[in-house]
């Protein structure tokens, strides 16, 4: 790809520093100084640039690499082709990963509207707010009365800051994200149009209708989570929302009320989680995974996307499927319903 308007390309890194950064075994001595300048997938990267190969399945693309150096496991170093120098890894997603952080650093947090620093005259700021040295507010944006806003941390041009709320140092808050009762710690991402502290969903029924139940609790986000577009997370009814430090949510999740997130977990797109469950440390949701209220999942638990979650989960399963169950059950019955199935078709066909 050579559009470089949105992530400029890096002025080069030598390969032997690019290998020690990574943990990655060195290069030949031959490709020591070469320098890389950008990341590619296997099929099209070319010299400059780095890749990186993960399975013996995709071995066969590697006699056409045309890459100046790929990162690829011991088993898998001999087959590169020359020309191309393997740098052996343990994980070589990870140094990818670690990689594109290195050459492509302002890939790292949603990009700037103005490009400017400090707070615009565009801006509307609370007297009552205060904001530690080194802030940017972006025009458009609002700040409410009595925030607090950490030093380093930026304000996207139409975001909305509630009264009351404190934000840590080093957070970005991206277009029209809106923040109400809430907390959030150092180094948190929110993406544009995420909605954090609105009220939870909570009525009391009744023969005359739907009564209302307030929610006065709040939303505590701790240091380096990261929220994607258009997630809402719900504040709490009486407790608080708790997303803990480091984990990472998709575009489009649905967190409800009283929910506490451990620290480290993964949620991926659509998953939706309902009021007052309990997700232990290191949990994985994959994508349109739905999570029943006030149920516990336990640390380390992974379940498969386009489940749903209906009772507690114990820590470091596997469970899939409608209901989520232990992953082997689950895959066993999806086979006996193919087969069941398959011999139906089959039956019918010969009766024709």
């Amino acid at each position: 790809m050579d559009d470089f308007r949105f992530f400029p390309q890096h002025e080069g890194i030598e390969l032997e520093r690019l290998a020690s950064a990574l943990k990655a075994k060195s290069p030949d001595p031959a490709f020591s100084q070469v320098l890389i300048y950008g990341l590619a997938p296997l099929s099209r990267a070319r010299q400059g640039e780095l890749t990186y190969i993960t399975s013996r399945r995709r071995a066969d693309a590697l006699p056409g690499l045309n890459a100046s150096a790929i990162l690829c496991s011991q088993e898998l170093a001999d087959r590169v082709p020359e020309g191309c120098a393997a740098l052996i890894s343990e994980d070589p997603q990870l140094a990818f990963a670690m990689a594109g952080q290195l050459l492509y650093p302002g890939a790292m947090r949603p990009p700037l509207v103005l490009n400017e620093s400090g707070v615009s005259e565009k801006a509307v700021v609370a007297v009552s707010a205060r904001l530690e040295d080194d802030v940017t507010v972006e025009a458009g944006a609002i700040i409410g009365e009595n925030v607090k806003i950490g030093r380093g941390s930026v304000i996207s041009a139409g975001a909305v800051i509630g009264p009351g709320c404190s934000i840590g140092r080093k957070c970005h808050i991206s277009p029209n994200v809106t923040l109400q009762c809430a907390f959030l710690g150092n180094g948190v991402i929110v993406h544009p149009g995420a909605r954090i502290g609105q009220d939870g969903f909570g009525y009391s029924p009744s023969t005359s209708g739907l009564t209302k139940i307030v929610q006065v609790g709040r939303v505590i986000i701790q240091d380096d989570v990261e929220i994607g577009a258009n997630t809402t997370i719900d504040r709490g009814a009486l407790d608080d929302t708790v997303i803990g430090e480091g984990t990472k949510i998709d575009n489009l999740v649905q967190i409800g009320h009283n929910v506490t997130i451990g620290r480290h977990c993964v949620l991926v797109s659509q998953v939706g989680i309902s009021g007052s469950v309990t997700l232990g440390d290191g949990v994985v949701l994959g994508g349109s995974v739905g999570v029943n209220g006030h149920l516990a999942i336990g640390d380390g638990a992974q379940i498969a996307g386009m489940s749903a979650v209906a009772g507690d989960v114990p820590a470091g399963a596997r469970w899939g499927g409608i209901p989520a169950r232990p992953m082997r059950a689950f895959l066993k019955d999806v086979a006996e319903m193919n087969a069941r199935a398959f011999g139906r078709r089959k039956k019918g066909a010969g009766d024709e």
